[in-house]
């Protein structure tokens, strides 16, 4: 199964190291590939932030991708609910391409065009920090699948 992430901006240091550790970890299950879309760093309002980011994350989608989008407003899985999901998503022929938007967001039409939405809970997390929690569920997700003694 194809994976990739798609984030918009860097992340500072301390939560590199973190995405870094749970990347490896993860190499040894089917993989993911993360790739940082730049910020709209000199849009003027948010509303031009979140569409060129927007255009930017379109361009980097793979064909055909299973598109899930992090947003509050999707829906909650428990660990064990993505790790069925993630199940399902294994036995097709497509690539999944999970994406987390910047800190203004992503514009409505590309959400709700989305093949799933995922939402981390009720509240309002960083997206560098959204992008930290996504990938040790993703690892953790795949540590039920296999019956490894990670999750607790």
């Amino acid at each position: 199964m194809q994976t990739l992430l798609l984030a918009v901006g860097k992340l500072r240091p301390a939560l590199r190291t973190v995405c870094d550790e749970y990347l490896r970890r993860l190499e040894r299950c089917d993989g993911i590939a993360e790739r940082e879309i730049r910020e709209a760093s000199r849009a003027s309002t948010p509303a031009l932030r979140q569409r060129e980011e927007t255009a930017r994350l379109l361009d980097a989608l793979p064909p055909r991708a299973i598109t899930v989008v992090l947003d509050r407003g999707g829906t909650g899985w428990s660990s064990e609910l993505l790790a069925r999901q993630l199940d399902r998503w294994r036995t097709g022929a497509q690539p999944v391409a999970l994406v987390i938007g910047g800190a203004y967001g992503m514009e409505a039409a590309f959400v709700a065009g989305a093949t799933m939405r995922w939402s981390l809970g009720p509240l309002t997390l960083p997206h560098e920090l959204a992008r930290v929690i996504v990938l040790e569920q993703w690892y953790r997700a795949w540590t039920i699948l296999r019956g490894e003694p990670y999750h607790k």
